[in-house]
C-alpha cells in the first residue's frame, strides 16, 4: 500500500528534509468501506476518482508536479459534481440532485493521497498536509468562485454567494445526504431572474469539522468575495418540515461531535478575540422572504436564542433574541457548525464594514427524510422516490428564497 511518508533515503539531504507522516486513514475516510458509500460511488460512477488520482500521482517527478495534479483533479471533481447536478454529462444510477458522490469521492481521493509514497522524491509531513489541503480547497469549489460582469445577452449580472455543507451524523446513518450541499451543486454558476435583472449564483461547500473552522477556512474562502457580492447566505440542514431564516448567531460551540467524532465546547475561536461580539445578526430581508411564496415548506423568521443573561450563571431561552450584555449559548441555528458558519460569515461582513450595505445571513433547510418504509439504515435503500422529491423540492425552494431576497433589495 502507498504511504504518505518520506521516500527511502537516497541522499542525506532528502532524508533530513522528510518527516515521517501518518498513513492512517481519518475517521471520515474509514467510513468509505461501508456498504452505502461503496454503492453510492459505484452507482454514480464516482468510484473512478480515487484510482485516477493514484495513477496520476504515480507519474509525478516532483512535489510541484504532484501539487498541480492534485489541484487539477480536485477541480475536475468539483466540476464533474456540478455538471452532474445540473444535467450535463452522462447519466448514471442515482438521481442527478445527489450530493453524496462528491463527498465520498473526495474522501477516496484524500485517503489515496494520505497513503501515497512517492518514489522519485521525498515528501515531508508538512508538504503532504499541504497537498491534502489543496485537494480539499479545489474539490469544494473554494477557489473557483467567478463572477462575469455580464451574461451572454449583455445584461449586467448581480452577484449572489451561497455556501453548503457535507453530509453529517454518518455513524447514525451512512446513507445521509445534505440538502445544503445538493443545493450548492445545483445552483453553482446558474443565473436567477430577479426584479432588478439577472443574478449569478456562485457556491461552495464546507466540511463538518470543528478544526477546519478554527483554522479559518470560512474567512479565507469568503473574504475576497463579500465586498463584491450583492447578497450572500450560508445554508445548512435544520429542522423537520420547515425553513428558517436565522435572525441571530451566537459565539458558542456546543460540543456536538463533528464528522471526525471530535467535540468542541468553547467560545467560537476567531481572530482578534478581544473585539469579538457574543452575537451577530442577519441582514437578509427576512420579512420579505417569509411572506413570499417560495415552495411547499413553510419559512419562518426564527428569533429564538439561548443566553446567559448579564450578571447570571444559568442559561435562559429567549424567544425574541438576546438581551443586552448576555453571553451566547445558542443562536437561532443552535450551537453547532450551522450556527458557527453563520456567525463567522456575518462577523466577517461586519468587520469588513459591510453591515449596512450587504444582505447576508443563514438559511436552515428542512431535514432531508427518506420515504416511509426506508428509514432504518440497517435495512434501508440508499435512495427512494420520496427522498429524491424532498431534495429536489428543497433545492427549488432555496432558489426561490434567493430570488425573493434579491427582489427585496430594489
Amino acid at each position: 500500500m502507498l504511504s504518505l511518508a518520506a521516500a527511502p533515503a537516497s541522499s542525506a539531504a532528502t532524508t533530513d528534509a522528510a518527516t515521517e507522516a501518518t498513513t492512517e486513514a481519518t475517521v471520515e475516510e474509514q467510513r468509505l468501506d461501508r456498504a452505502a458509500p461503496q454503492e453510492i460511488l459505484r452507482r454514480s460512477g464516482f468510484d473512478s476518482a480515487a484510482p485516477e488520482l493514484a495513477q496520476a500521482l504515480g507519474r509525478a517527478h516532483s512535489y510541484a508536479e504532484a501539487r498541480r495534479i492534485v489541484v487539477r483533479q480536485g477541480s475536475a471533481l468539483w466540476r464533474r459534481a456540478v455538471d452532474r447536478a445540473q444535467g450535463r454529462g452522462p447519466g448514471d444510477g442515482l438521481s442527478r440532485d445527489d450530493d453524496r458522490p462528491l463527498y465520498w469521492a473526495r474522501l477516496g481521493m484524500t485517503r489515496e493521497l494520505r497513503q501515497w509514497e512517492p518514489t522519485r522524491f521525498g515528501l515531508s509531513e508538512a508538504r503532504g498536509g499541504s497537498l491534502i489541503s489543496a485537494l480539499e480547497t479545489a474539490s469544494r469549489g473554494h477557489d473557483s468562485i467567478r463572477y462575469p460582469k455580464r451574461d451572454a445577452a449583455g445584461h449586467r449580472l448581480k452577484r449572489v454567494l451561497v455556501t453548503g455543507f457535507d453530509p453529517f451524523t454518518l455513524d447514525r446513518d451512512t446513507r445521509i445526504s445534505n440538502p445544503s450541499g445538493a443545493t450548492a451543486l445545483a445552483l453553482d454558476g446558474t443565473v436567477i431572474q430577479t426584479a432588478d435583472g439577472p443574478a449569478r449564483v456562485e457556491t461552495t461547500v464546507f466540511p463538518v469539522r470543528w478544526q477546519d473552522f478554527a483554522d479559518g477556512t470560512v474567512e479565507r474562502t469568503l473574504r475576497p468575495h463579500l465586498p463584491r457580492v450583492d447578497l450572500f447566505t450560508t445554508i445548512s440542514q435544520g429542522r423537520v418540515g420547515r425553513f428558517d431564516i436565522e435572525r441571530t448567531n451566537g459565539a458558542w460551540r456546543g460540543g456536538f461531535p463533528d464528522n471526525e467524532n471530535l467535540s468542541r465546547t468553547e467560545t467560537v475561536p476567531v481572530g482578534d478575540p478581544a473585539s469579538q461580539p457574543q452575537w451577530t445578526s442577519t441582514t437578509l430581508p427576512y420579512k420579505d422572504i417569509v411572506s413570499a411564496e417560495t415552495g411547499r415548506f413553510p419559512v419562518y423568521d426564527n428569533t429564538l436564542v439561548t443566553e446567559i443573561p448579564a450578571g447570571q450563571s444559568a442559561p435562559v431561552v429567549r424567544p425574541d433574541g438576546p438581551t443586552a450584555g448576555s453571553t451566547a449559548r445558542e443562536g437561532g441555528g443552535g450551537n453547532y457548525l450551522s450556527n458557527e458558519i453563520a456567525y463567522r460569515a456575518t462577523l466577517l461582513r461586519d468587520r469588513l464594514g459591510l453591515h449596512e450595505r450587504l444582505p447576508g445571513g443563514h438559511v436552515h433547510t428542512p431535514v432531508l427524510q427518506f420515504g416511509a418504509g426506508n428509514t432504518d439504515p440497517a435495512t434501508g435503500q440508499i435512495t427512494d422516490p420520496e427522498f429524491v422529491r424532498n431534495r429536489v423540492d428543497i433545492i427549488a425552494q432555496v432558489r426561490q428564497i434567493l430570488t425573493a431576497a434579491m427582489n427585496a433589495r430594489r
